[in-house]
């Protein structure tokens, strides 16, 4: 059953029920996880429905089944290739289209446009495409936000647009030039129509690579071609059929031109800055260079400059943990350590502190190596060791600005360290990262390092070790019963009836992988009398993380576990991002 929107009256629904009370009654919302989003809607504004979505209270699908029940409008759960007429399509610049969550998709036998919308209750879209149709009426279809710009990437992307058309269109036209821009790379800052094909391909790159949430852009030179892969959700993909090798010259060129590196040396890894609007949105892309075998291997680390990833609400943390954590930052002094390996979202982390107390009566300052968010109202200093400026000699320097809160990106040598100390210690609060795999070896990693430990014991307040896990895809999470050896793998003891716990099974809107997203698991050990006195004894990490269980730290499995009951994650995903765990969790 559609529903024909009348010019004027139609774009304002009935009084409708109320959203809250549909949702209670038809998902597992509680009347808590309600007032939490009511109070988050009132202090910032927006919409009530946003912010139970980004608190993960209710999922898109469930919203807007909702939606539909409160305004009587049909709910189009997927949009096919055909769905989609190309002749509406091409009067609707692609911007409007993601930027307000429209989509025309079919013309009615009496002339009504029928459209897909995310956001029924914003009338301005519809009035404009009701004009932008000369006065047709409007026949509304709710859809999720990712079906929506799935389709919109799909419908606007076909033709000769597409990255492989794009790729056909530059080796034909580039067959010679390639050649030449091996020896002469400089040409391309002046070519004019002639580059013109490599622009554009290495635009759409870019934009697929956004378009997938891919996190890094990988271009890898081999004896016969140039292979590309997207980074989503820590795994490779290789998302298009490997590009011409006689492309690789020209695409590296022009990405050297973007990230302001030099063209013509080939022989030295080169590390660049690129900032760039993709999709409507700013990016801060980090450039990296390698010579290789059969050329140069070039990495980008897409950014997303928004505050929207800065929000601790929204990383994994439970009630519990969060609470702990707006305590731990709001501290006048002391030191806050995150630990984990590489690309487990430590700064992410850091910098939804960091975003959280920053506030015109804080003096904030960073140095790191180098700056991967840029946050406003905050200095930041990126390490340049060729110029002397290393984090020791910064965190001085640092130190006579008068700062609130310091974050240093590293510690890794006992300088730093005896700075952070002394900086914690007279009165500063600082954030920082180590390496290690659970929070209790953070402090024998410091003492390691040769610092004391009682100056350990007395300036550190908290440490929080994570790892990021990949979230299942909500549409195609399948349910199963757990079996007992799972349960003892996870750390939990067998309650003595059967456990639903979902497994991956993939989609069309997960790419098939079976996971869409991450999100943290967490390890929050606070230094508390006990834990410090060990800490002062130079006691083994062992020891300490039995007392820190004992005092309510949760370790990262057994926090792991939970999000496994909750039916979040997967319990393969929590076996490969943990180690094994002592602790055993209740249910």
């Amino acid at each position: 059953m559609s529903t024909h929107v009348d010019p004027v009256a139609a774009h304002r629904p009935p009084a409708p029920r109320d959203l809250g009370e549909i949702l209670l009654r038809t998902t597992s919302l509680t009347e808590e996880q309600l007032e939490i989003a009511h109070e988050a809607h009132r202090e910032s504004g927006g919409r009530l429905s946003d912010a139970l979505v980004s608190r993960g209270f209710v999922s898109a699908d469930q919203l807007l089944g909702a939606l539909s029940e409160q305004l009587g409008l049909p709910v189009r759960a997927q949009i096919h290739h055909g769905d989609v007429d190309e002749s509406l399509i091409e009067q609707l610049p692609i911007a409007f289209a993601k930027d307000h969550g429209v989509l025309p998709l079919s013309r009615e036998a009496g002339g009504a446009i029928r459209v897909a919308v995310t956001d029924p209750l914003d009338t301005g879209p519809l009035d404009d495409l009701r004009l932008l149709f000369d006065g047709a009426d409007i026949v509304i279809e709710l859809a999720t936000q990712r079906t929506i710009l799935g389709a919109i990437n799909e419908a606007y992307d076909r033709g000769p647009g597409s990255t492989d058309a794009l790729a056909e269109d530059a080796a034909e036209d580039l067959s010679m030039l390639a050649s030449e821009i091996s020896s002469e790379p400089q040409d391309l800052l002046e070519s004019g129509e002639d580059d013109a094909p490599i622009i554009k391909l290495v635009n759409s790159l870019l934009h697929n690579a956004v378009k997938e949430r891919a996190s890094d852009l990988h271009l890898e030179p081999f004896e016969n071609e140039l292979r590309v892969r997207f980074r989503i959700d820590n795994v490779l993909y290789e998302p298009i059929k490997p590009l011409p090798k006689a492309l690789q010259a020209s695409i590296v060129s022009r990405i050297k031109i973007m990230g302001h590196l030099n063209i013509a040396e080939k022989r030295l890894p080169q590390d660049g800055r690129i900032r760039l609007k993709i999709a409507g949105r700013d990016y801060d892309v980090r450039l990296s260079t390698l010579p290789v075998a059969y050329g140069e291997r070039v990495v980008m680390r897409l950014l997303p400059r928004t505050q929207e990833l800065l929000d601790l609400t929204t990383l994994g943390f439970d009630e519990q943990q969060l609470a702990t954590m707006q305590k731990l930052i709001t501290r006048p002094n002391g030191i806050v350590l995150v630990t984990g390996p590489t690309g487990s979202g430590k700064t992410t982390t850091l910098y939804g502190a960091l975003s959280r107390i920053n506030a015109t009566d804080k003096n904030i300052i960073t140095i790191e190596d180098p700056v991967e968010i840029q946050l406003a109202g905050i200095g930041q200093i990126e390490v340049n060791s060729k110029v002397g400026l290393t984090f020791a000699s910064g965190l001085r320097s640092i130190l006579r600005q008068d700062p609130n809160v310091i974050l240093v990106g590293e510690i890794r040598d006992l300088e730093t360290a005896e700075i952070a100390i002394q900086a914690s210690l007279t009165g500063h609060l600082v954030f920082s990262t180590l390496h290690t795999n659970d929070a209790p070896s953070a402090i024998t990693r410091l003492v390691d390092m040769g610092v004391e430990p009682f100056l350990v014991g007395s300036s550190l307040v908290a440490v929080l070790a994570q790892r990021l896990v990949r979230v299942l895809c909500p549409d195609c999470k399948t349910p199963y019963e757990a079996t007992d050896e799972e349960l003892a793998e996870l750390g939990i003891r067998a309650p003595g009836r059967p456990v639903r716990l979902y497994r991956p099974e993939g989609c069309a809107g997960c790419n098939y992988a079976g996971y869409r997203g991450r999100l943290g698991i967490f390890e929050l050990m606070q230094i508390d009398d006990d834990v410090r006195s060990l800490v002062s004894q130079n006691i083994d990490s062992k020891t300490i993380k039995s007392a820190a269980i004992r005092a309510g730290m949760h370790p990262l499995r057994s926090d792991g576990a939970r999000k496994v009951l909750a039916g979040k994650t997967s319990v393969a995903e929590v076996l490969r991002a943990t180690e094994e765990q002592g602790a055993v969790a209740q249910i």
